[in-house]
């Protein structure tokens, strides 16, 4: 799978609180995440999983290649039977976002696409089983996904304490929500909404600035 705005979104705008977090990438896919949380995070160390060997092999790769690599494990692992008894300060994930359409050929676009092996019940319970009790989990879903996200976490009891929606651009319906999710609840939901590009092909302040540190032009 190549590098895609959902990630990008994602590995810029997750938030950990920890002084020296340990940060698991769910589905690290080529690792993308994995290295933007070890870049915006000097003090974390992060452990990638994908459940796919291929992606493993690229994302170890990748990592290999960056200034990250002291600080960054990637390993094939099903995070529905991940066991750490020290536990996560922030999960992170993009997960696979059809939920309800066809299969697309191919395994492993497969698997990376469609919530087979990791939907969002399997997610919500995985995370609350590997987060510390002040730790939180963030994703990125399709804004029509919004109600089975919402189930899921209600169903773990936990608690929605950070939303963004993105708009493509300002005329467009919203199509991803960014999610924070964490164990215990906020005072006050912090709820957000952005646009990518400000007109077509130029991207937005606010894009722009969440990013100013990963795209090289």
């Amino acid at each position: 799978m190549k590098v895609g705005t959902d990630g990008t979104l994602l590995g810029a705008w997750a938030r950990v609180y920890a002084k020296e977090p340990r940060i698991l990438d769910i589905g690290t896919g080529t690792g993308l995440i994995a290295l933007m949380m070890a870049q915006r995070y000097p003090q974390a160390t992060v452990v990638g999983i994908d459940i796919d060997m291929n992606a493993v092999l690229q994302a170890q790769e990748n990592i290999a290649a960056s200034p990250f690599a002291d600080r960054i494990m990637i390993n094939r692992e099903d995070a529905t039977k991940l066991f750490d008894k020290e536990g996560f300060d922030a999960i992170v994930c993009n997960p696979p976002y059809f939920v309800d359409s066809l299969i697309c050929p191919g395994e492993q676009r497969t698997l990376a696409r469609h919530a087979i092996t990791l939907n969002y019940n399997t997610l919500i319970r995985s995370a609350r089983n590997l987060l510390k009790n002040d730790g939180c989990l963030s994703i990125i879903i399709p804004i029509e996904n919004k109600e089975d996200i919402d189930s899921a976490v209600a169903f773990e009891g936990l608690f929605v304490t950070r939303i963004c929606q993105i708009k493509t651009t300002p005329n467009k319906l919203p199509k991803r929500l960014l999610i924070e999710i964490k164990k215990t609840p906020a005072s006050d939901v912090d709820f957000r909404e952005e646009i990518l590009e400000s007109s077509p092909g130029m991207r937005s302040d606010w894009y722009r600035e969440i990013t100013k540190e990963f795209y090289i032009k």
